[in-house]
């Protein structure tokens, strides 16, 4: 969900433009490695640490990465597309089942309250409708590929609680499609109809079923005739390519290319060899994935924050923008898990928010300004969500007297003290 993929990355390229590639990715693999492992020292989230890695690479700081260039871009994407597939091949669509009506309340209450809310509140400042509309649309969608990481590292994304974060904020990704898709043909002046809108709902949600049913179908024998290949590697290429497609499918049906990915890794959950899968995916993710947490960490523009306005609604933003989606955790009243935990991990918006923003700005639906504020708004949300994630985990762990999960403590316990 970074953007479009595209191939070269300057006009006329050449050898200079690659090494400037090549010194980027290698900054990136050294800072987010070693800024991941210091917040792991700190007992905090190695995401944190990427993320950070990357606001330091970025523009605003020493300039190194520029997180709008389309080979930075496209990578980014396709590291996010990884760490969705391989979080898919660890769910259980069962289970997704299950808690199926809490994530689905999640969900909807997670989009409707931060909207509602932001609109009200930009409006409040003085916002005319169109701004105020976009600032609402950015606090849509939660970041999954953020909450979905944090989660893995805490051992807790197959707890009833992770599987309710990961249904919640797929849902509301596929819906927050719906809503860029809207509020983008009303800033350029369109008028959106209700079966257009019910249409591009429609297609988002059918892809997903569809992909999965009719994927359960197809992916056995295919990956039967995958195991017979004796080219080293040649099933986790396979794997890779399933997950490729069905992106670029989900791309052309109107939907979002990490739905594809994370539908994928659905479908292979089940399959005799789907360990051997998720080790091949993780080890291609480790090329790919710090890219992307970095990418988001370097789209972060430090000096469009200092301005008066963009404090002020960005302020805002950041309240109703946390309250909202903390408050969709306990919606479903029936869920007998943490929805503390729930809502907290809901709070990310990351890469998801900065499109709304980059899409209201290239449109003349927001100034520079405004779109300072979201962008704080995404900082904010994206860096407080890691540590009071592992915070709420060990809260929860300690509630129901069993031992914590691997890290929990490690992450939320503080510095070491001097003996």
């Amino acid at each position: 969900m970074i953007g479009p993929i595209g191939l070269p990355l300057a006009p006329g390229g050449g050898e200079g433009t690659v090494a400037q590639l090549l010194a980027a990715l290698a900054a990136i693999f050294v800072a987010t490695k070693a800024l991941g492992e210091l917040a792991q020292r700190f007992r905090q989230p190695a995401v944190l640490g990427e993320l950070v890695a990357g606001v330091l690479l970025g523009g605003s700081v020493l300039g190194v990465v520029d997180a709008s260039n389309p080979v930075i871009s496209a990578m980014a994407e396709i590291g996010v597309m990884l760490l969705l597939f391989e979080i898919g091949l660890e769910t259980d669509v069962r289970g997704l089942i299950e808690v199926g009506g809490a994530a689905t309340a999640v969900a909807l209450a997670g989009v409707a309250l931060p909207f509602g809310a932001a609109f009200v509140a930009a409006e409040a400042l003085g916002l005319s409708r169109i701004p105020a509309l976009v600032c609402g649309a950015a606090l849509c969608a939660t970041s999954v590929g953020i909450s979905a990481r944090v989660l893995t590292e805490l051992g807790m994304l197959d707890t009833p609680e992770g599987r309710v974060v990961l249904g919640a904020a797929v849902l509301d990704d596929i819906i927050g499609v719906v809503i860029l898709a809207v509020v983008a043909g009303i800033v350029e002046g369109g008028t959106m109809s209700a079966p257009h809108v019910g249409r591009i709902a429609g297609v988002a949600v059918a892809f997903v079923v569809a992909a999965v049913v009719v994927g359960a179908r197809i992916a056995p024998p295919v990956f039967r005739l995958a195991e017979k290949m004796r080219a080293a590697g040649a099933l986790g290429l396979v794997a890779l390519a399933f997950a490729f497609v069905l992106g670029w499918l989900a791309h052309e049906a109107g939907s979002a290319m990490i739905i594809g990915a994370f539908a994928a890794g659905l479908v292979l959950h089940d399959l005799p060899k789907s360990q051997e899968l998720q080790t091949s995916t993780t080890r291609i993710g480790h090329f790919f994935v710090p890219i992307f947490f970095a990418s988001v960490g370097a789209a972060v523009n430090l000096r469009a924050l200092m301005t008066g306005q963009a404090l002020l609604v960005g302020g805002a933003l950041i309240a109703v923008g946390i309250l909202g989606k903390m408050a969709a955790g306990y919606v479903p009243w029936w869920f007998k898990g943490d929805k503390m935990l729930v809502g907290v991990a809901m709070v990310p918006r990351g890469e998801v928010g900065l499109i709304f923003a980059q899409m209201g700005l290239a449109t003349g639906g927001i100034d520079a300004a405004l779109y300072g504020a979201i962008m704080l708004m995404v900082l904010v949300t994206t860096f407080v969500t890691p540590p009071a994630l592992g915070r709420a985990a060990a809260v929860r762990s300690r509630r129901r007297g069993v031992p914590s999960q691997p890290g929990i403590d490690d992450l939320v316990a503080g510095p070491p003290r001097e003996p």
